[in-house]
């Protein structure tokens, strides 16, 4: 059976500087895939890549049995792969109930469109007591849950989240990642970009280092957990 997403060696550039340096990997459905690294290791890139906002230089990428490298953004959101941004890209004026139904743009079945946002009101029910509250006012982990239920508007078969748990105080961090747990003991498959190497690793199926471009090493997300180079590096131990 073959990987619901594959990527075989990625190469993408910014004029002459590559920040991608040939990156394979692969997700299976429900897994949790993660990609750690420093900043500058070409993380976001990557993600930008796959969800068709930035064409690669080189390499294949395959969603779902179909070739991505000349398909559209907007095409590759309705093909089943949801990208919830660095940053969370809100539309500040408009209300929460507004920007999760700009995530099912694409969508034409209104009843399950509501039955999406019910969904989402109940992942994250402060969204849904704030439901005609401007995003603009929100908190930073109260964006961060709306970016991720926009996303999920769409009805992903995958969801790709870059770093869900930036800017975040340490208990809506843990109110993320617990959510993100909940998503993948709900099937959902996730790749996720997050520089709480500790976090995203416990709760990873598989994870991938990158440094500089490179995917310099890769395990499940147990054996990454225990590597002495790891600890070092992305968990702060000695």
């Amino acid at each position: 059976m073959s990987a619901l997403l594959e990527v075989e060696d990625l190469r993408v550039a910014y004029g002459k500087i590559e920040a991608v340096k040939g990156i394979s990997f692969s997700v299976e459905a429900g897994q949790v895939v993660t990609l750690i690294g420093t900043n500058g290791a070409g993380k976001t890139t990557t993600l930008r890549t796959l969800s068709g906002l930035i064409k690669p230089l080189a390499g294949k990428i395959v969603f779902d049995g179909q070739p991505l490298n000349d398909v559209p953004a907007h095409k590759i959101v309705s093909m089943g792969l949801a990208h919830s941004p660095e940053g969370r890209r809100l539309f500040p004026r408009l209300t929460i109930a507004e920007n999760l139904q700009l995530g099912a743009f694409l969508r034409k079945d209104s009843a399950g469109i509501t039955q999406d946002m019910q969904k989402a009101y109940d992942l994250f029910p402060i969204l849904g007591e704030r439901r005609n509250q401007a995003s603009g006012t929100l908190s930073g982990g109260e964006q961060q849950m709306l970016a991720m239920g926009r996303a999920l508007m769409s009805r992903p078969k995958l969801l790709m989240l870059d770093e869900p748990s930036m800017g975040l105080s340490p208990i809506m961090m843990q109110k993320i990642m617990e959510t993100i747990t909940e998503l993948k003991s709900q099937g959902t498959t996730i790749l996720l970009v997050e520089q709480n190497a500790q976090a995203a690793l416990s709760l990873a199926d598989r994870g991938h280092v990158m440094e500089i471009g490179n995917i310099v090493l890769s395990g499940t997300g147990r054996e990454l957990l225990h590597d002495e180079s790891v600890r070092k590096a992305y968990l702060g131990e000695d």
